[in-house]
């Protein structure tokens, strides 16, 4: 029989639990401050914008959550997601590698972040909040929000980083056909956005001043609240079922675990969420997969950024988080990745990468969109800028493998689709593009 290109799972095959990296670590991750007393933050500190049903979770040290059946019942819309041999791309690259990816494009909105939107939506509407605010980069979380949002019957204010409000218009217009209200950050809206635009003038903006925006619009209306998209522990257990999928899709492949990971980091909810998965394996002893965060040049947080407790905003509204972090006053450039634009790291990957459990590179722009579109006449799947700088980490590698001659098993995380990127990749082939 003909070896299969790609491998689904039935729907009852999606997993029952999320997995919380946090009852695994062989040191425990350092606890968020409150941004007064410098003291551990506690659970009722986070009430004002989360409802208790994250707090627990963002709190909790339980391997295993389990996942409420509406939102398995949601999932089905596009869980699983499939897992590709990507036997084109072997051959366009001359490799010995064997490279696998797994898929997160054929969500609704076309990213992974569906995969926490509509459980932050969920426990939001069981303790009946009813409005929802968010800042997005390059509108994939806005837009996975907005989805989830219209489901429970809730509306959504998002901040959208002000380049990609200008460059990316179809995000926008795919937030609205959802419902949501979309503003672009820094706006006259909030304090906040005020003080910003007069401190950084024609600032580009950043996820860091939509998130103050956005903050600040739960915090004073008690019937809000704030969602996040990346960085937070509950995001990131949320995410952990690509992870968990992937590991059963590998199996049917009749693989073991592989050798190599590669996945685009940002804030980090989709590297945690691929990664943590197979990092639990390599902790437990059965395996030693090598796990590579893809970062932009544009905000390298983990290879130039310092480890340290900083604000998750710029404008010092949030909990103080022990990451490694360029600042919170740090606006990177304006390139297309704009998913991948924030000053910090999500702490949990920050933690694992201070204690040497994963590696981490940064990805020029030119590089990114240059293996974004060898993968795209390769598969046929135009990847999500962010996703491009994953690309290109593994396709260094399977060249590396090619001149060793070694068959590596190498395994991408694809986090979403480029249609909506396609402005860029105009760019990127008139040669037009340039590096931060």
């Amino acid at each position: 029989m003909a070896e299969p290109t790609k491998v689904f799972l039935d729907e009852e095959e999606i997993p029952t639990h999320w997995y919380n990296i946090v009852a695994d670590f062989p040191t425990p991750p350092p606890p968020p401050l409150h941004p007064g007393t410098q003291e551990p933050l506690q659970p009722d500190d986070l009430a004002a914008l989360f409802p208790m049903g994250l707090i627990a979770q963002e709190a909790s040290a339980e391997r295993w959550i389990e996942i409420p059946e509406r939102v398995r019942e949601i999932y089905k819309l596009w869980r699983p997601t499939p897992l590709h041999r990507a036997r084109r791309l072997e051959e366009a690259l001359g490799t010995t590698a064997r490279i696998y990816y797994k898929y997160e494009g054929e969500s609704p909105v076309g990213s992974h972040k569906t995969n926490s939107a509509v459980p932050q939506a969920y426990y939001n509407a069981l303790e009946g909040r009813m409005r929802l605010t968010t800042e997005t980069g390059a509108g994939q979380w806005g837009s996975a929000l907005a989805f989830a949002t219209q489901i429970f019957g809730q509306s959504c204010d998002v901040w959208q980083v002000r380049n990609t409000y200008e460059t990316k218009p179809y995000r926008r217009v795919l937030m609205e056909t959802f419902g949501a209200t979309v503003t672009p950050s820094p706006s006259d809206k909030t304090e906040a956005g005020r003080a910003l635009r007069e401190r950084f003038p024609d600032t580009p903006g950043s996820l860091g001043m939509a998130i103050s925006e956005a903050v600040e619009a739960a915090a004073g209306d008690p019937g809000a609240s704030y969602a996040l998209g990346s960085v937070l522990n509950h995001v990131t257990l949320h995410q952990s079922i690509i992870g968990l999928e992937a590991i059963k899709q590998l199996e049917k492949f009749g693989e073991q675990l592989p050798d190599e990971l590669y996945a685009c980091a940002g804030g980090g909810s989709n590297l945690a969420g691929i990664a943590f998965p197979f990092l639990r394996e390599n902790i437990e002893g059965r395996a030693n997969v090598a796990i590579t965060a893809c970062e932009p040049a544009a905000a390298p947080s983990l290879t130039q950024g310092e480890y340290r407790y900083d604000f998750g905003d710029t404008s010092g509204m949030t909990p103080l988080l022990k990451m490694y972090t360029l600042g919170n006053d740090f606006v990177p450039d304006p390139v297309h990745a704009g998913g991948l634009r924030y000053h910090g790291m999500a702490p949990l990957v920050s933690h694992a990468y201070h204690e040497g459990l994963l590696s981490a590179m940064a990805i020029k722009q030119l590089d990114a969109f240059a293996a974004g579109v060898l993968f795209a006449r390769a598969e046929g799947i135009v990847p999500a800028s962010e996703s491009c700088h994953a690309i290109a980490g593994a396709v260094a590698a399977a060249r590396r493998a090619a001149e060793a001659g070694t068959s590596p098993v190498i395994l991408i995380g694809v986090s979403g689709s480029g249609q909506l990127d396609l402005p860029a990749y105009a760019e990127y082939l008139a040669g037009n593009m340039m590096d931060a």
